[in-house]
């Protein structure tokens, strides 16, 4: 009988979903979790599956193992190294169940800095009444163009919304190529489009390519009037190089909702930059999301026991 097994740490939703499983009708497959970290080698010895993240001292041990689903979209990091990336074992992830509550998130981040709320927020808690005259300050959407980076299941939702405001829309992605409501291009034509946008949104997965991929060098490239958005992965944007880039005027705003660091350090000077937006990586945060995560792990569970395809397969050495 095929074995899968949930690996620490077990939250409970993650402890239902064995059960849930079992009413299910999955009789023909033998369903373990495992709460203690030292059971874990032992455990997985002889499994054809698992959920969670297998480390490298780990790995080692899992003789039979041919597939492992990922506790997340994009998966802590640390989570790919080399040895599973060679090792044959197929990893999948949760990539899709996100793409009404992220692109939400960043809309309203992008809504914000383009009605200067920033600036506002800061004189709400100083009790200021100060308008800004300059209408030239505020974004005006139907004119304005958005520059999506990642144009994947949240991207695509993104542009929709960005279109829906009147914005013209760019994007750029590794593996779409075309888009109802955007301009698609390569990442490679990141350089030629910064300078043409209004709006820049990162949705890219942290990846090996993407990692400081946006930085004092990009930062320059960007209109002075320009915003940037970042509710993709903390490590694509260079925390300090934005800081930097926010006090000397290079850009004009940025929304965070992920960061190289979390939590943000508390005496982090981006806190109390001019001009930014910082929400503790809850883009994500809404109902169904772990049912979506259920039916994912589920429909491959089915798809794995009889022999089938897999869903959202990552690439292990792109990460995503």
């Amino acid at each position: 009988m095929p074995k899968f097994v949930f690996l620490p740490p077990l939250s409970d939703a993650i402890r239902r979903w064995a059960e849930q499983l079992r009413s299910e009708g999955f009789d023909d497959v033998e369903i373990v979790q495992v709460a203690d970290p030292d059971r874990a080698a032992d455990v997985i010895a002889d499994a054809d599956a698992a959920f969670g993240s297998v480390p490298i001292d780990l790995l080692s041990h899992a003789g039979s193992l041919r597939w492992l689903q990922a506790p997340a979209a994009a998966p802590p990091p640390g989570f790919f190294y080399p040895q599973l990336a060679e090792h044959p074992v197929v990893v999948t992830n949760f990539r899709g169940i996100y793409s009404d509550h992220v692109p939400i998130h960043a809309m309203a981040l992008v809504l914000a800095m383009a009605r200067n709320l920033p600036h506002y927020f800061t004189q709400q808690q100083q009790g200021s009444w100060d308008p800004i005259p300059d209408e030239s300050s505020v974004i005006h959407l139907p004119e304005a163009t958005a520059l999506i980076v990642g144009v994947g299941a949240i991207g695509s939702a993104l542009a929709d919304h960005c279109q829906a405001f009147g914005m013209r829309v760019l994007g750029t992605d590794a593996r779409i190529t075309e888009h109802a409501h955007a301009e698609i291009h390569s990442p490679d034509a990141l350089d030629r489009l910064l300078p043409q946008a209004d709006v820049v949104i990162l949705t890219v997965p942290h990846t090996p390519q993407t990692e400081g991929l946006m930085d004092f060098r990009r930062f320059r490239l960007m209109k002075k009037t320009a915003v940037l958005v970042n509710i993709g992965r903390g490590p694509t944007l260079r925390l300090d190089d934005l800081v930097h880039a926010l006090n000397t005027g290079e850009i004009a705003g940025a929304g965070l909702d992920v960061f190289e660091t979390e939590p943000l350090p508390a005496d982090h000077p981006l806190w109390r930059t001019p001009g930014a937006i910082v929400t503790p990586h809850v883009a994500a945060t809404g109902p169904y999301l772990d049912d979506r995560r259920y039916r994912v792990l589920s429909e491959n569970l089915r798809r794995f026991l009889s022999g089938r395809p897999l869903i959202n397969v990552v690439d292990k050495t792109r990460w995503f």
